[in-house]
């Protein structure tokens, strides 16, 4: 097993200066931005050479996953679900997780309701929009999400902290700039709109290939995973 983890060092400190120098063309700092490590399919050992690094908050896409190592890893993390979710899995990762970042339907919504009420918290939440349409893409759509905004609202054990995208894979990220922007852009439109039990003050966007161009756009929080731990086989 390789356990020669300089190379994960070296990563987070060239992702930091990515993100730092994409942070001040927006007139922001990399104080200003959230980095949350995506550590799906990643051992638990190279998660703690990232935490060692004072990276705490994680992101991962699969309730297993997720489960199995919040319980391996003990070191005051912040667990970040930004994978679908199916409803008949979220009695798993309630109590366990900071933020929901992929929550697109109203009867998902419902049933993490009807969980925190259960246990008595109240559950962040991030709209998850599909921007660019692609049928790959979870997400609901653009036109749809001032009716989901409101719906969720009404569910008392639920905040909405704001929005979440995924941009298509692209060679050259300017050619996603428009997912991010217009994000951004219904972002300001409903914070107008100061919907109740509501904060609106993120906007998760941006992974590995395009964060840079996501944090110039008005992203503050980005989710990273190839880009500190290197390239991985996804199964």
């Amino acid at each position: 097993m390789d356990r020669d983890l300089d190379y994960i060092k070296r990563n987070f400190h060239n992702t930091m200066e990515k993100i730092e120098k994409a942070a001040q063309k927006s007139g922001r700092s990399a104080k200003d931005i959230s980095l949350i490590a995506v550590t799906k399919t990643v051992e638990p050992w190279k998660i703690n050479k990232i935490i060692d690094e004072g990276i705490l908050e994680l992101g991962e896409s699969k309730v297993q996953e997720l489960t199995q190592k919040y319980d391996i890893i003990n070191r005051g993390c912040k667990w970040h679900f930004i994978g679908h979710l199916q409803s008949n899995k979220v009695k798993y990762i309630m109590g366990k997780v900071e933020l929901i970042h992929s929550v697109d339907r109203i009867s998902l919504a419902k049933e993490i309701q009807k969980r925190a009420k259960n246990k008595g918290i109240t559950m962040d939440v991030l709209v998850q929009t599909n921007i660019s349409g692609e049928k790959s893409k979870f997400g609901i759509s653009p036109e749809k999400i001032s009716q989901l905004v409101e719906g969720i609202n009404q569910l008392p054990n639920l905040r909405i902290r704001g929005f979440m995208t995924i941009a298509p894979f692209a060679q050259k990220p300017e050619e996603v700039r428009y997912v991010f922007s217009k994000l951004r852009d219904i972002a300001i439109d409903i914070r107008k709109e100061k919907p109740d039990n509501s904060i609106m003050d993120i906007l998760s966007m941006g992974m590995s290939n395009d964060f840079e161009v996501a944090i110039e756009e008005g992203a503050n929080m980005v989710r990273i995973g190839s880009a500190l731990f290197g390239e991985r086989k996804y199964t």
